[in-house]
């Protein structure tokens, strides 16, 4: 922990390097540029924590009241223009309560996603594209203090002993951070923002997303209560069109949602029970995993049980819940296609029970209903590439009935066997 008489220190120096810019610039110092903006943000960042006594629970209203406050109050501050003033006060905020110099694209509604792969090597999707921003943070040290500094205020440890973690924001945003020695390059740090927005089924087909026929054909599946599978690549739109086909829920029945992390957001169901999955504490203890909380939804008495994504064992809990009168569930997988989709969860279920594999199929077969896979294309584009049935089992292989398949640009429709 670093002592007072360190900080005095390294501000009476700050202060020094601070006199000698400002001697340097003349008489016009109501200038930015004659400010080593690095060393006043060091010494008002100093001031700030000395304010604040180590509280670290005020609110952040009284957080930037202090840093006015500190501003108003510091010699070499009174030099700065009002406009330099409100950035160096934005600016001092988003580097002690923020995430510093990428608090910007947080707050662009049109970013949905930010990758830094070390300091000096950020990008952000927007609009479903990949850009690279100019943005640099001064050096990997830096960078990792933003970081932990960002996961401490929410108390996961990340540090050198546990170099990995995973934090859910308040806003339903997920972010990753693995620090050095595993990531040798730097620290990476990945922020999947949650937008909050849920298109209907209107708007996804006039995007292209869906064609007309598949979207009737799926929400009459939903109303039939139908089970539906639906796969594809990380940021596909799984989650996003799982919410669209959730609007196709009866609103009297009694729905129990599942997730890693809350995203779903249901509308219109009055009997909605969300249940989250919860990551060890700092102590390793406390976890609570998807399939403990299929187990426990059971006892809810639902009418369905809905699982934001399917990944390990606890496919087997949910294919037990399908066989145990509760059909109509919606979940997500991550797979290539609806054939892949449906080996995978074979291989799932085989490592989280102790059937034998044809049993296994065969629980598959009567359980799943309708598979969905959805592509991001090159552009960006997401879009329902194909759509099947559960088929007949064959030689212990389970099949995959088109029903939509997209050509070139179109989803159309296929003949089954169902027809």
């Amino acid at each position: 922990m670093r002592s007072k008489y360190k900080d005095s220190a390294v501000e009476a120096s700050n202060n020094r390097r601070l006199s000698t810019a400002t001697a340097d610039g003349g008489t016009d110092n109501n200038s930015q540029s004659q400010v080593d903006m690095d060393l006043l943000r060091k010494r008002l960042s100093l001031h700030i924590l000395q304010e604040m006594h180590e509280d670290n629970e005020i609110s952040d209203d009284a957080f930037r009241e202090v840093i006015a406050d500190v501003i108003a109050n510091d010699e070499f501050s009174m030099r700065l223009t009002l406009s330099e003033k409100r950035n160096l006060a934005a600016s001092l905020f988003n580097k002690m309560r923020r995430l510093d110099i990428l608090q910007p694209m947080m707050d662009d509604p049109g970013i949905t996603e930010i990758m830094v792969n070390g300091a000096n090597c950020i990008f952000f999707e927007k609009s479903g594209r990949l850009f690279q921003s100019s943005l640099q943070f001064k050096d990997a040290e830096y960078l990792e203090s933003v970081i932990t500094s960002f996961f401490s205020r929410a108390n996961r440890p990340l540090n050198e002993s546990s170099p990995i973690a995973d934090l859910r924001l308040p806003d339903g945003s997920r972010a990753n951070a693995v620090l050095p020695p595993v990531a040798p390059d730097g620290p990476i740090f990945t922020i999947r923002k949650f937008t909050g927005v849920r298109p209907d089924m209107e708007t996804l087909i006039r995007q292209g997303f869906v064609s007309k026929e598949a979207s009737e054909y799926l929400s009459s599946a939903v109303i039939s209560k139908k089970t539906i599978f639906i796969c594809g690549g990380t940021g596909s739109g799984k989650t996003t069109f799982l919410n669209t086909l959730s609007s196709f829920i009866p609103k009297n029945e009694r729905v129990v949602t599942i997730e890693d992390s809350a995203e779903l957001r249901l509308q219109g169901i009055d009997n909605l029970v969300r249940l989250e999955a919860r990551l060890p504490g700092p102590d390793g203890q406390g976890s609570i995993d998807i399939g403990k909380l299929i187990r426990t939804a059971l006892r809810m008495r639902p009418d369905r049980i809905i699982v934001g994504e399917v990944r390990g064992e606890e496919a087997a809990e949910m294919l037990h819940a399908l066989h145990t009168g509760h059909p109509g569930s919606l979940c997500t997988g991550h797979a290539n296609s609806c054939t892949e989709m449906l080996n995978r969860l074979a291989t799932m279920v085989m490592a989280g029970s102790s059937l034998p594999f044809d049993a296994v199929i065969r629980q598959i077969e009567m359980g799943i209903d309708i598979l969905v896979h959805i592509r991001r294309n090159s552009d960006g584009k997401r879009v329902v590439d194909e759509i099947c049935q559960m088929g007949p089992s064959e030689s212990d292989r389970l099949v995959a009935l088109p029903v939509f398949i997209r050509k070139e640009h179109n989803l159309e429709k296929c003949i089954t066997l169902n027809e």
